[in-house]
């Protein structure tokens, strides 16, 4: 698996910059029938916020809805298909690509468990 990330930025409005991080994941042959076959696809690898108190009633049910409006999630179909991320600022989108590095990394670990079903590893300790 190849993670491969691309850091833009356009002007917007005002002069204010607006930045932007594509990525996609090349993933081998092997590797896409692991994700078929395990159905890893909807697998989620990042969540840039996480909704702590849901609420109830229908204030819950707004704030619920906006959440999910605002919040960006990556799963392995976007990581496979690529996926564009908007940051308010470089901070932002440094603190996203270290946290989509890490979750790649760990999805790679995942894969190389789900090749290695049906044979056996040897761990030596010295």
């Amino acid at each position: 698996m190849k993670l491969l990330l691309r850091r833009d930025q356009k002007s917007g409005l005002f002069g204010k910059v607006n930045f932007t991080l594509a990525i996609r994941a090349e993933l081998t042959p092997e590797e896409k029938a692991h994700v078929k076959k395990y159905k890893l696809g909807d697998t989620m690898l990042y969540e840039r916020m996480q909704l702590v108190d849901p609420g109830s009633g229908l204030l819950g049910l707004a704030s619920r809805l906006a959440h999910k409006a605002s919040n960006l999630t990556i799963s392995v179909n976007d990581l496979e298909n690529g996926k564009t991320i908007d940051c308010k600022d470089i901070i932002e989108m440094l603190a996203a690509e270290e946290q989509i590095k890490e979750a790649a990394q760990t999805f790679r670990a995942v894969l190389g468990a789900a090749a290695s079903f049906g044979g056996e590893e040897v761990v030596e300790f010295n």
